[in-house]
């Protein structure tokens, strides 16, 4: 999501944003809703252990510190915009004493990252939130050597994606205005494989492929830490934020409705479509 979800929109937006006013309580626990989808994006990646890995949009890590444990005798750098992700990341990180790990706060857009110096680049949700994406992946390709491969992890369109369709109609109700457009940047800005595809070629990637990811999102084991979590997310606390007091706690009743139906006796989900895109630096 999101952020692999913020709004995974981040799962996702808010990380994209930078999030610079954040306590760590209050972020979004991705590597918790994005769990299944984490292990299929490990195994896509294959990362050998001489590799120097860049991870780009890598939240609070978890991408990224999988990388190093495997990279034994090469490095991995975690690229992203928000201090507070980063912060935790660090935290992470040091408590497990991998020293080949380092990450910048960074637009992967622009950053002068090293020529031709990675082996592998990764992104877990992090890569559909650029301005210029032939821009941005034309920067990341200069950093990879020639032959070096890309693996994304991206959403398939909006509609295939419950999280997103059922917690926003829930808050918004029919009358409210649509849905965020997709074109340009955003959660589902990859999602078109043609378009995609385009995307990379123009930046100098080829031999690029899709593999499709049908694995639910867990948003917490029961309605109510689902029902906070939901609001960690930037998105929906704005469209709270723009209605009145009582239509707001129709649409908070409207929500919790909708997490008691997608309720498990695991915990909440709700039914998500994906990418694993894969490609190689020519």
């Amino acid at each position: 999501m999101s952020d692999q979800q913020d709004t995974q929109m981040r799962p996702n937006s808010e990380r994209a944003a930078g999030e610079h006013g954040a306590r760590q309580t209050d972020l979004f626990d991705y590597d918790a809703e994005l769990r299944l989808h984490n292990e299929l994006f490990r195994a896509a990646a294959r990362v050998g252990s001489r590799d120097r890995v860049l991870d780009i949009g890598c939240g609070t890590g978890q991408s990224t510190r999988e990388a190093a444990r495997a990279a034994v005798t090469g490095s991995a750098v975690g690229v992203d915009l928000s201090a507070p992700m980063l912060e935790r990341a660090r935290q992470l990180s040091d408590d497990e004493g991998l020293p080949n790990i380092a990450y910048r706060q960074a637009d992967a857009q622009v950053h002068r990252f090293p020529s031709t110096h990675f082996d592998l680049c990764i992104s877990r949700f992090g890569a559909m939130f650029f301005a210029d994406p032939v821009a941005a992946f034309t920067n990341i390709g200069r950093a990879l050597r020639p032959g070096a491969r890309l693996v994304l992890l991206v959403w398939q369109d909006r509609d295939l994606n419950e999280w997103a369709s059922a917690i926003r109609r829930s808050l918004t109700a029919a009358t409210a205005a649509p849905a965020p457009p997709t074109g340009g940047p955003g959660p589902f800005s990859l999602a078109d494989p043609t378009v995609t595809q385009g995307i990379l070629a123009a930046a100098g990637f080829a031999q690029v492929g899709f593999t499709d990811v049908h694995e639910p999102v867990f948003y917490g084991p029961d309605t109510a830490t689902a029902f906070d979590n939901v609001f960690r997310l930037r998105e929906y606390r704005d469209l709270l934020a723009n209605l009145d007091t009582a239509t707001a706690e129709q649409a908070r009743t409207r929500l919790r409705a909708t997490l008691a139906a997608h309720s498990t006796d695991s915990g909440v989900y709700f039914d998500s479509r994906a990418w694993i895109i894969t490609a190689r630096r020519r």
